[in-house]
């Protein structure tokens, strides 16, 4: 793996979830995933009760993660996203694999959770970072 490849994985070991896009039936569509990072591929699960997963087994997806909204709760003012491109692939995972998932949801739009596990072979790997070094600027507001 490259340098920003390693760096990409550490960062996504950093945050649990993030955004998988593909397209279902000739239309974007974005879903929420929990992911972990397993002999240099991202798996991810997700609810199979929407068909999200069908929608990318065997097909190339999107997977990208962030820490805006931790970052910015924490005050932080380093932001970064990783994104994954990919052929994506339904799985089974190992019971160790299962673990490293932790809980499920107990719902999903008031549905029982059902997971549904895919393994995404990333081609293309970003990182794009922004940095926030300089002395934070007070906004100016000006009454009218």
């Amino acid at each position: 793996m490259s340098s920003e490849e390693l760096h990409a994985i550490d960062l996504l070991g950093r945050v649990p979830y993030g955004r998988l896009a593909t397209s279902m039936r000739a239309l974007p569509i974005l879903t929420v995933a929990r992911h972990i990072v397993a002999g240099g591929r991202v798996l991810l699960r997700m609810h199979s009760g929407l068909g999200y997963h069908d929608a990318c087994d065997g097909a190339v997806v999107a997977y990208g993660a962030d820490n805006y909204n931790a970052a910015t709760s924490a005050g932080s003012r380093d932001l970064w996203s990783v994104q994954f491109t990919g052929p994506a692939r339904i799985i089974e995972p190992t019971c160790a694999q299962r673990e490293l998932f932790g809980p499920t949801p107990s719902e999903v739009n008031g549905e029982p959770y059902a997971p549904a596990y895919l393994r995404l072979d990333p081609h293309f790997v970003t990182v794009h970072t922004l940095d926030f070094h300089a002395t934070p600027q007070i906004p100016q507001h000006s009454v009218i």
